[in-house]
């Protein structure tokens, strides 16, 4: 197990110094994301954010769904030049540290996408976050977690694949559907005191689907990477 976590620790420390040489997918992500809430604040109110309250969860979550793609598109495709994914597959490396490794690198990135843009909602759309993050964090790391962990694996089995662009949203988002409705409900009950909404179902349902599809990833991502 020792040997486990620190050969994941050396995969996303990887996998994080090259993307820290460019920042390529994260400059994209958080620009994606910043576009997306300064083009949605043209149609609302200025007046009141009471409708903003109301739709924060799921405008919040659809913004970082799609930026999280573009995270997730990068985390195999970087390894797929140079035959450098068969050297990766050769190595002394379980799947269960590669995949621990690759998914915790795009977990950082995706909270970081969240973690920049949260304040830039709070001003284009007059929302107090500051009183709530105590709340909103777990519900990001719950979140973010979620879009690493299925999207590593599909990460893997479509890195051989040309149309992987195309291919991993197609994978990713209809089984991140629970997850990501369970964020826009824990996100929406944070912001709007008064939605009438039950926390403890969809914070068991976020909690649950990290780990069934952790212990997933684990246990396919060497027979996926090695069948190719």
């Amino acid at each position: 197990m020792t040997r486990t976590v620190t050969d994941a620790w050396t995969v996303a420390a990887k996998d994080l110094r090259c993307e820290m040489r460019d920042r390529q997918v994260l400059n994209a992500a958080i620009s994606f994301a910043l576009v997306v809430l300064l083009m949605f604040s043209f149609t609302f109110d200025p007046n009141t954010n009471v409708e903003v309250r109301s739709l924060s969860g799921g405008l919040l979550w659809v913004v970082y769904l799609f930026a999280g793609v573009l995270v997730l598109n990068r985390s195999f495709a970087r390894e797929t030049t140079n035959d450098s994914l068969e050297a990766l597959v050769a190595a002394p490396l379980s799947g269960e540290s590669l995949f621990l490794g690759k998914t915790l690198a795009s977990f950082v990135l995706i909270l970081a996408v969240e973690l920049i843009s949260l304040p830039v909602f709070g001003i284009f759309y007059d929302i107090s976050w500051v009183p709530r993050f105590g709340q909103l964090l777990p519900v990001f790391a719950l979140g973010g977690w979620s879009f690493a962990a299925v999207g590593t694996t599909f990460g893997a089995v479509t890195a051989r694949n040309r149309m992987r662009e195309l291919m991993l949203p197609l994978l990713l988002f209809p089984v991140c559907l629970p997850a990501l409705v369970a964020c826009m409900s824990l996100t929406w009950a944070v912001f709007d005191p008064t939605a009438v909404t039950e926390t403890g179902p969809w914070l068991r349902l976020l909690v649950g689907f990290d780990v069934i599809y952790t212990l997933l990833g684990m246990l396919v991502m060497e027979p996926i990477l090695t069948s190719g």
